[in-house]
């Protein structure tokens, strides 16, 4: 038996220090500091029998590395394959967080039962006639799924070497525990020290592993903040447990973009994946309400029609409100100071609300003029008509300033049905033979023009 031995972590950064102090040296953070009992020994870990056989690397001249693009395996889930960059990536580790009950087992157990490829789902949580259960409800005649219950790496390892899975999942990283750690599971050593055999597990026989991790009650995921630079892609699942939509993002991503966006419907059979975005970022009034306009945004590589609605109200109390939800506030305040001083809207005194439908968050500033075509539509009490969207940003001076890909969003728009777009007059247009009208403007006092008189 090795010697044991006491250090402190740190909780939110995982730094290991000496002795116990109040405050992190590293992160400055108070009272995060704790003890945790660590067993010091030599261990083998993860072990195939081509690792011991292995060369060791060589220095290559950069003009000898090859560059062919990386063998991807397909996930049979587009929305999921969007995110990734185009599929799993071989040998690769995958973070999935998100709130609990947000449907990050569903998603994971749902692609593990459509897979052509042996999948082996490990669980800590739940065991296997729940999971069962559940998979009844998704996709029940799966022959390549192989369900696991066990917390202790070591043992899911032997059954790993057993089977030879193509894809292994984690259910989730916080329950497993490693017998080279005294300390209990969920704790700074443990979470690492797991982390570290999967990651071996995965260089040394290229096999791609997916990690469901908790997160905390700030948002961020649960453990050291080392584990989100340990591993290879960290993706975001994300919604509103009220609502039906899920959305799916990645925050890094050492194979793709960090851009993009996978949208999910919530249903009694499982997650349903939606291609077209705009059919739920759009209200299907037939009436026409004032306060409300369409924006074509993009979210990555993909065009979206989203719905913005404002309310513009007197000011009850002395100072106005200002609400947002899913816009920058500061935004919206720098938007209203640009139309009171350059188009001359007296708001000052006024309340005025901001939603973005959907439940989703945008920061793209190509939706300032359906932000702004909004705010004046409730001011007048007018409502746009329901076939105009806008895209096109503004600027402090009143200008409407062009933006990138004006094209896909032109198509976009054409595609559900629009009949004009408002865009910058100083956007290069180069499509030819539209049927939607584009309409080019250059002041905010154009737009009022065409839309209120």
């Amino acid at each position: 038996m090795a010697k044991t031995k006491t250090a402190f972590f740190c909780q939110n950064c995982g730094t290991q220090h000496a002795k116990w102090a109040g405050q992190c040296g590293t992160c400055k953070e108070w009272n995060t500091v704790i003890e945790e009992v660590i067993q010091k020994e030599e261990k083998s870990g993860w072990k195939t029998p081509s690792a011991t056989a292995k060369k060791v690397a060589q220095p290559l001249r950069i003009k000898e590395i090859s560059t062919e693009k990386e063998l991807r395996l397909n996930t049979y889930d587009l929305e999921f394959n969007r995110v990734l960059g185009g599929g799993l990536v071989p040998g690769s580790l995958t973070l999935l967080g998100g709130e609990p009950g947000i449907g990050k087992s569903t998603l994971l157990l749902q692609i593990s039962l459509k897979l052509p490829y042996k999948t082996l789902y490990v669980s800590g949580e739940e065991s296997q006639k729940q999971i069962k259960m559940r998979a009844d409800r998704i996709f029940p005649n799966s022959e390549n799924c192989f369900i696991l219950t066990e917390t202790k790496t070591q043992n899911i390892f032997k059954q790993i070497e057993a089977i030879e899975p193509d894809i292994v999942v984690i259910d989730s990283i916080q329950t497993l525990h490693s017998d080279y750690i005294e300390s209990a599971a969920g704790s700074i050593s443990q979470i690492r020290e797991c982390t570290a055999e999967l990651i071996k597990f995965a260089k040394e026989t290229n096999t791609p592993v997916i990690l469901i991790g908790h997160i905390t009650k700030d948002g961020t995921i649960a453990g050291p903040k080392i584990l989100e630079h340990m591993v290879d892609t960290v993706l975001q699942f994300e919604g509103d447990r009220n609502y039906v939509y899920r959305i799916l993002r990645a925050l890094k991503n050492r194979f793709g973009s960090t851009a993009e966006l996978g949208i999910y419907e919530m249903q009694g059979s499982g997650l349903r994946e939606v291609n077209n975005p705009s059919e739920i970022l759009i209200s299907k009034n037939d009436e026409g309400l004032s306060g409300t306009a369409i924006s074509a945004t993009l979210e990555g590589m993909r065009p979206l029609l989203i719905e913005i609605q404002a309310l513009v109200s007197t000011a009850v109390y002395g100072t106005p409100q200002r609400s947002t939800t899913g816009y920058n506030a500061k935004r919206l305040n720098m938007l209203l100071a640009v139309l009171e001083k350059r188009a001359g809207f007296k708001l000052g005194a006024k309340d005025v609300f901001l939603n973005i439908t959907g439940g989703i968050s945008v920061d793209d500033p190509a939706i300032d003029l359906a932000v702004i075509a909004a705010i004046l539509s409730s001011n007048a009490d007018i409502a746009i008509e329901k076939r105009i969207c806008f895209a096109a940003e503004v600027g402090l001076a009143g200008e409407i300033r062009s933006v990138q890909r004006v094209d896909q969003r032109i198509s976009e728009a054409e595609k559900l049905g629009f009949t004009t777009i408002f865009v910058s007059k100083n956007n290069k247009i180069t499509l030819k033979n539209t049927a939607i009208k584009i309409q080019l403007v250059s002041k905010i006092e154009d737009v009022v023009a065409h839309l209120f008189q």
